[in-house]
């Protein structure tokens, strides 16, 4: 069997494709499935594409992206499958995704990880929410054999198009890459927040609570991203790298992930706090979403809903270091039985056992 992957961005550089679907690429081979994978974007691209300005370039490489994708269309026989993950081009009209299930009639897997049919636009991009054309989401599901997405707010939508929906979450590698756990005797005493730029928007939702906290108590907080937050706060940052991404996690006693309360957040997949969880750092987390999926108030981490729940969830964890070993523990045993690759791999195996007729 052959399967063709189409992402919008170069392997293992973004979240989203590194924890739905590149993991699992290793297993494939074993069970007899060949694939090729193909990213709109290249590599080299990627950091051009989400910095403010050089709109000519970003012209340039979106052009490329669809040369690439049209030149693609006459490999199409070679494959029985084709995964798309969120769209065959950044911009415009499913036009690639159209042709190539009524055209050249292949069978289509849709894989999806946020409220991606919500219009959104970036301060480096203003006018993408113009031209992404959200609403070719709808038509792709409805075009598509199966539809895979990251939690049950996000299949309730789909099944409004695709009767074979199938959640299955963004996970971790427990075995290979999230294999440690915290050690809770490390100092100084680290509360943390780690994502990408565009969701600093949540942080404040927060910081009152550890500003005070900072007031009372010696800990740091530290910020993991991939740009500086700037925020009003004591507090560190280290840039993310994907080589040091685990090693920095482990600076972590506690983990936050914050969420402002609207539609797109509930399309989130509790990410942070999956990752937190899987190398034993209790979580405090908004309770949205799939956040109330994974994190359970009191057992593996605490919810937080207001400047006061965010002071006495940290408060807690902050006095006790063997509630965070208890919790940590149990958020490591959650991730492995439900949140991790083991735990996943047949359900992203079985979407190409059935038989392409």
């Amino acid at each position: 069997m052959n399967v063709l992957f189409l992402a919008p961005y170069a392997p293992y550089i973004t979240p989203s494709q590194r924890f739905r679907f590149e993991h699992y690429l290793i297993d494939l081979a074993a069970h007899g499935i060949h694939y090729k994978y193909q990213s709109f974007i290249a590599g080299k691209d990627y950091h051009i594409m989400f910095r403010p300005g050089n709109t000519i370039r970003k012209a340039f490489i979106i052009l490329k992206g669809f040369l690439k994708r049209f030149a693609t269309l006459f490999t199409l026989g070679r494959y029985q499958y084709v995964y798309i993950h969120r769209e065959a081009a950044l911009l415009g009209p499913p036009v690639f995704e159209w042709l190539i299930v009524h055209l050249f009639r292949k069978k289509v897997i849709y894989d999806f990880d946020d409220a991606i049919w919500i219009p959104l636009s970036s301060a480096a991009n203003p006018i993408a929410e113009k031209v992404k054309c959200t609403w070719k989401v709808a038509s792709i599901c409805k075009w598509s054999r199966t539809v895979t997405v990251g939690n049950s707010f996000l299949a309730s939508y789909a099944k409004q198009y695709c009767q074979d929906t199938r959640i299955i979450p963004t996970v971790v590698d427990c075995e290979k890459v999230h294999n440690q756990l915290k050690e809770q005797d490390d100092e100084p005493l680290t509360i943390g927040w780690t994502g990408t730029f565009t969701n600093f928007i949540h942080l404040p939702l927060c910081t009152p609570a550890i500003r005070k906290l900072q007031e009372r108590y010696d800990f740091v907080f530290l910020i993991i991203a991939d740009k500086d937050p700037q925020l009003d706060i004591p507090y560190t940052f280290i840039k993310w790298q994907k080589e040091s991404e685990i090693s920095d996690l482990l600076r972590l006693n506690i983990g936050i992930m914050p969420l402002i309360k609207t539609d797109v957040q509930l399309g989130k997949c509790a990410f942070k706090a999956i990752q937190y969880m899987s190398l034993g750092i209790p979580a405090v987390v908004t309770p949205i979403g799939a956040n109330c999926e994974v994190v359970e108030d009191g057992v593996n981490g605490f919810y937080a809903d207001n400047d006061t729940e965010w002071y006495n969830s940290l408060e807690k964890l902050i006095l006790d270091k063997q509630l965070r070993v208890e919790m940590g523990k149990r958020s490591r045993n959650k991730i492995e039985s439900n949140y991790s690759v083991s735990a996943t791999r047949q359900s992203f195996l079985d979407l190409f056992m059935t038989p392409v007729v």
